[in-house]
């Protein structure tokens, strides 16, 4: 979050689903995981897909290869050394981006369902593929 909340907002914001309290801020439960495959459904890169390749669940964001490239400018650090420009990966949120079966090139929303083993597994609800 831009800006530090109040306990009473803390309070408040952890009634919502999917909202956990986490010290003084907040914490999002995400569907997605690290190393998924996900395609962006909202934005500029609009239908690309990559992997996850790291998870933000205090600002509920996700960073996806090779999605919302970021342009850095550095500075030289010693003298005689030069400046870079540095290009990475910047996060993006994880509302924007879905689950991406690879098998049937479709995107679908996440599903919980256990096994026979009694062990809780995510599943693709479009395609019934389980993930974990």
């Amino acid at each position: 979050m831009a800006r530090k909340l109040k306990q009473s907002q803390i309070k408040a914001l952890v009634k919502r689903k999917g909202i956990q309290k986490h010290g003084n801020s907040l914490r999002y439960k995400m569907c997605i995981k690290k190393g998924d495959t996900v395609q962006v459904i909202a934005g500029d890169d609009k239908g690309k897909i990559g992997e996850v390749l790291a998870t933000l669940p205090v600002r509920n964001m996700v960073i996806v290869e090779g999605v919302n490239i970021v342009t850095r400018h550095m500075k030289p650090q010693r003298e005689g050394e030069a400046g870079k420009i540095d290009t990475r990966e910047g996060p993006i949120h994880a509302s924007k981006v879905m689950a991406y079966s690879k098998k049937e090139s479709v995107a679908s929303r996440i599903g919980y369902t256990f096994t026979a083993e009694g062990r809780k597994v995510r599943f693709l609800k479009a395609t019934g593929e389980q993930l974990d």
